[in-house]
């Protein structure tokens, strides 16, 4: 800790107090304004939906903040999300599991060649995984012969629509997901490296960290979340869409570690901000919706959401 950074600690900063409670307090207006304008919100029906549908954009935003901490980023996640899907009806004849342990597997693939781009090719991380952007939604498509198929499997059904003590499955693993990766950047080696390569990158590697091999783990764990998420967008449309799964995740992604409080300039993480950063992007969509606005509209917010989170950031960087 220098000594720049202990003076900073004793000061309350407004900028600094808006980055960590922004989100929060847009939660809770979003919330009020829903209670008040939206009929039928606060039905358990409504919030367990909500709850289901930002399970995805969830488990891919906790991948993303473990990216963005290392000063990277993963554009390629959305590809992901469509190769798994795309990769389940293939493999379902051997059973719901199998097909799964494939889709799993090739979401870690994917991750490899991204991180081995980074680490190990020098390539910069938005042009590494732009390429894998492209390149695997047609790999998607290609697998798919461009077709939607529609799955009836009583395992992939309760994956993506079961409930355990009326908490449905998706939020758990969500839940399970954030645990994992919170105690991983708090408690081990692994994500002191994390933050120190985000930190400063040179310096890591003079102090001796294994800096190719973390960011190769860290974009191979994004792809794996990655991955999950496709699995369990499939599991509950009971189909398999790679037109359409994860079809620009990457900015609700993004937009949700951005708001939740993890930096751009990378070296520090917000898991628990990054999980409300990602419900404050499903009740913005979900709210313009039930308005009948157009879903364009919610695209614009969250660009715009993204913007001012960025704007507060860098201002509070050169404080």
């Amino acid at each position: 800790m220098t000594v720049q950074a202990v003076g900073r600690r004793g000061r309350t900063n407004p900028r600094e107090q808006l980055q960590a409670a922004g989100v929060y307090l847009a939660i809770a207006a979003l919330l009020l304004f829903n209670l008040a304008f939206t009929p039928h919100f606060a039905t358990v029906t409504n919030l367990r939906l909500q709850l289901i549908q930002v399970a995805p954009v969830a488990i891919v935003a906790v991948g993303m903040a473990l990216v963005i901490a290392t000063e990277g980023i993963d554009l390629s996640v959305g590809s992901t999300m469509a190769i798994a899907a795309a990769l389940i009806p293939l493999y379902i004849g051997y059973g719901a599991w199998p097909a799964i342990a494939v889709a799993l597997l090739a979401g870690v693939a994917v991750g490899l060649v991204n991180g081995g781009l980074v680490a190990f090719a020098g390539m910069q991380p938005i042009i590494a995984t732009l390429g894998l952007l492209v390149a695997g939604r047609g790999l998607a498509l290609v697998l798919a012969d461009g077709r939607l198929v529609e799955l009836f499997d009583p395992t992939l059904g309760a994956l993506g629509n079961s409930a355990v003590l009326g908490l449905p499955v998706s939020l758990l693993i969500v839940v399970g997901v954030a645990a994992v990766a919170g105690i991983a950047m708090r408690r081990t080696a692994f994500g002191r490296r994390v933050l120190a390569i985000g930190g400063n990158r040179a310096a890591a590697n003079l102090a001796g960290l294994p800096v190719k091999r973390t960011l190769v783990t860290v974009y191979a764990f994004s792809g794996l979340l990655a991955a999950s998420a496709g699995i369990l967008s499939t599991a509950r449309q009971s189909a398999s869409d790679p037109s359409f799964v994860g079809l620009l995740i990457e900015l609700s992604a993004i937009t949700a570690v951005v708001v939740g409080g993890t930096p751009l300039s990378g070296g520090r993480v917000r898991i628990l901000g990054t999980l409300m950063g990602a419900l404050l992007m499903q009740l913005i969509t979900a709210t313009i919706i039930q308005h009948n606005l157009p879903d364009s509209t919610a695209r614009m917010v969250q660009a715009a959401i993204i913007v001012a989170a960025v704007y507060i950031q860098r201002g509070r960087s050169r404080m």
